[in-house]
């Protein structure tokens, strides 16, 4: 005889467990404002224990909201080349960070993102069709191109949304981002201190508000240092890029000793060049990347790098969304994060 099916947990069960109300729980599990931080992370961790699974159909009929955030790819885009530019975007390891930190803050609130790329005028519009139609409650834009239309587009639709890093022309839309031109710093203090003379750099695109601000602190800080001149080649965040940058400056600067690539991808390419030539890294060549991403401890030797928290900054990009979806009309706000230096062996 088989055993009758187990009750599924109710919202009781978590109150009992919690220790509070049935109506603290459930303020908690809509969202409410007004629940003590302590409060609700002892909530979180019963619906954890006891399993408890939200109705969402419920919730949204009393919240008028889907409990779902879009989580928007974006980039200007080439017609006909949509699944290049998806096969591009999802093979750079820090979108695969992005969706680690978002994911792991919404799923504490309930709250289920939804993937979308939106690299065409077509696919732009259906992002601004579905949330208007109140199929997601907001966007967290991450977005590729300086000239991507999509920030704007939203602001003048009154759309809640959250940008990962400023944005190349100004919009009044809230952000996260890093202080790029400190990480950059960090990278030439540790290349002057290991004795580097004959330091060049290997920029990422120069139209990209990060590029522009990591290129800004590394001949801020030589130039403090007294090396008024620093050789730039010009890069695209990816490996292949970082080689042929990495090729123009030993054509152009042989006997150069220090090397900063304003992205792990790129040194890492930069890499594979140096060893094709025979220059010894860090003995002849010092090398550091900037992200701590994944190519990182990929390479050999591994990689000195600037690290940018980019899972806390997706989770506070998440935050800041919930609260423009809780309280409509606030302001934008940007928040900034702070990089650090992580020494490996490439110098």
């Amino acid at each position: 005889m088989s055993r009758p099916p187990t009750a599924p947990p109710t919202l009781e069960d978590v109150a009992r467990v919690a220790g509070v109300s049935r109506a603290t729980v459930s303020r908690v599990i809509n969202g409410t404002r007004n629940v003590d931080r302590r409060i609700q992370e002892v909530v979180r961790a019963a619906i954890d224990q006891t399993g408890y699974a939200p109705n969402r159909a419920a919730r949204s009929l009393v919240t008028k909201r889907a409990g779902t955030i879009a989580l928007v790819v974006s980039g200007a885009g080439d017609p006909g080349a949509e699944d290049a530019f998806a096969t591009r975007v999802f093979s750079d390891p820090f979108f695969g960070r992005v969706a680690s930190g978002v994911l792991g803050s919404l799923r504490t609130r309930g709250v289920h993102p939804v993937l979308m790329v939106a690299d065409t005028e077509a696919a732009r519009e259906d992002v601004l069709s579905f949330l208007r139609q109140g199929s997601a409650d907001g966007a967290l834009l991450v977005s590729t191109h300086a000239e991507d239309p999509l920030p704007a587009r939203l602001v003048q639709a009154e759309l809640p949304a959250v940008l990962f890093a400023r944005p190349a022309r100004p919009v009044p839309i809230s952000y996260v981002d890093l202080d790029h031109q400190a990480g950059a710093k960090l990278a030439a203090d540790h290349l002057v201190r290991r004795g580097c003379t004959r330091v060049a750099t290997i920029s990422g695109p120069l139209d990209v508000p990060a590029s522009q601000d990591r290129l800004t602190g590394f001949r801020d800080a030589m130039a403090r240092h007294g090396f008024p001149y620093v050789p730039i080649a010009e890069g695209g965040f990816t490996s292949g890029s970082g080689e042929a940058a990495m090729e123009r400056l030993l054509a152009e600067h042989p006997t150069l000793d220090g090397v900063f690539a304003a992205n792990d991808l790129m040194a890492q390419g930069a890499l594979l060049v140096l060893q094709k030539h025979g220059r010894r890294v860090p003995d002849e060549v010092a090398v550091v990347g900037f992200d701590d991403s994944s190519p990182a401890l990929s390479c050999r030797p591994r990689l000195t790098t600037v690290r940018q928290p980019v899972e806390d900054m997706a989770a506070g990009m998440s935050r800041l969304l919930l609260d423009h979806v809780e309280e409509p009309g606030l302001r934008p706000k940007s928040v900034i994060f702070e990089p650090s230096l992580v020494v490996r062996e490439s110098a």
